[in-house]
């Protein structure tokens, strides 16, 4: 085990809110403290520990990319540049919603939850009430709070903090970082999806030994590593046709030069890599040793995850393809719309970008119509023919020109009002299924 894992293995085994330092770190491992302050950023780069201003560094839980759309109180810190007064144990918990408290004291319950953070003046009555019906505290102004607030907080380990700026101002900036965490969609990455403790095979293993771990796991496909862990082959079904010998050796028959993934790598290169070769599974590989298997099924559920996030925010795709309407003629899509400001370049006609992005996002949409969401675009090629001024009305069509159970083609046309083409597309398509 090398120091860095040494290090990562220590902070792992902390209780989540415990404070990390580099000193204290190399003095119980007794390690060096250059040591111990790259694998602390290597840890802060995984998730596990995090940087709060005036508190330090801490170990957090790693938030699962299914919180995605939800703040935490620590966050909210950094965006307000806050003063944590009370509660710090709970910093880290996540922002369900906010209110004002601008009502009277006796109506505040009825609007307060778990989870909630009200917003309020020097109220002690309302901070009291809020931190008793497990709401944190936000002060404005710059205002301090009582000792009996503190204590409290430190109690019920829900934060109270305070910030120097003004009540709307306050509202406004949590309001944009709830509107860019909504609409935001991180990038999923493998490590996120991948199956970690794999079953693996030795390259000194027989069949029967593969036989064997076949019947145990239902699966029949294993990587193939040394002594060390380190990736050598892989092993399928198909490579034991022809061979009847129970004692020949894996290393034999193997793959010996299988395509693998890291765990930084997307999900949606290795769908691409997965779908282009027809590869079920996949090694996960970080220097050279395998820490985890990519199966097509965890790339489809990551696809359909990403499908799933919420989009409570208009995005600019949002504001462009509200404006086009879509009925299905025969076998095609129709889409109708007009080109609106948002979509010209500075010389005043629609730009390349936005007329690409219509192409493209209705030839999936195209694609998609029959249910099929599991798609990996392969290829776009876009020509565009004449230029298009704001207000035009422009229509589109789809037409599916090969479909076939792996892959699949779609034509686009765009046309002016006065049924000139205007531009066409061409999309293929990689189609998953289980």
């Amino acid at each position: 085990m090398s120091k860095h894992e040494e290090i990562i293995n220590y902070i792992l085994s902390l209780q989540i809110g415990t404070k990390i330092s580099v000193r204290g770190i190399s003095g119980a491992l007794g390690l060096s403290d250059g040591t111990a302050y790259r694998a602390i950023k290597e840890a802060e780069n995984m998730g596990i520990v995090n940087t709060i201003p005036r508190v330090g560094t801490v170990r957090v839980e790693k938030v699962d990319k299914k919180n995605i759309e939800t703040l935490t109180y620590a966050e909210v810190v950094n965006i307000l540049d806050a003063t944590i007064l009370g509660g710090k144990e709970g910093i880290n918990r996540s922002l369900n919603k906010f209110i004002i408290g601008a009502m009277t004291v006796d109506t505040i319950t009825k609007y307060i939850s778990p989870g909630y953070l009200l917003i309020v003046g020097n109220r002690e009555a309302a901070q009291q009430l809020a931190l008793e019906n497990e709401a944190a505290v936000l002060i404005t102004g710059g205002f301090d709070c009582s000792e009996k607030i503190k204590a409290l907080a430190n109690e019920k380990g829900l934060p109270v903090l305070s910030s120097s700026y003004d009540t709307f101002t306050v509202a406004s900036m949590i309001n944009k970082a709830i509107y860019e965490s909504m609409v935001k969609k991180e990038i999923i990455l493998v490590e996120d999806v991948m199956e970690v403790n794999p079953k693996c095979l030795m390259g000194t293993d027989t069949i029967a030994t593969w036989r064997k771990l076949m019947a145990e796991t239902n699966h029949e496909r294993y990587p193939v590593v040394d002594e060390d862990m380190k990736l050598i082959g892989i092993i399928t079904l198909r490579d034991l046709q022809g061979h009847e010998d129970e004692n020949e050796p894996i290393h034999r028959i193997m793959n010996k030069n299988p395509i693998s993934v890291t765990p930084k790598t997307t999900v949606a290169y290795a769908a691409h890599i997965m779908g282009w070769d027809g590869i079920k599974l996949c090694p996960v590989v970080n220097k050279k040793k395998v820490v985890g298997v990519l199966s097509i099924e965890d790339v489809i559920k990551a696809m359909q995850f990403a499908l799933r996030q919420p989009q409570v925010a208009e995005t600019i795709e949002d504001l462009i393809l509200k404006n086009f309407k879509c009925e299905l003629e025969e076998d095609r899509l129709h889409f109708n719309g007009e080109i609106i400001p948002q979509m010209l370049d500075p010389v005043g006609t629609a730009s390349w970008s936005s007329m690409n992005m219509l192409l493209s996002t209705m030839g999936i949409m195209a694609l998609r119509q029959n249910n099929n969401i599991n798609i990996s675009v392969d290829s776009i090629m876009a020509y565009f023919m004449k230029p298009v001024q704001m207000g035009s009305v422009i229509d589109i069509y789809t037409e599916v020109v090969d479909r076939g159970r792996s892959f699949s083609k779609v034509e686009i046309s765009m046309y002016n009002g006065n049924k000139e083409p205007v531009a066409k597309a061409m999309i293929s398509a990689k189609i998953f299924s289980k």
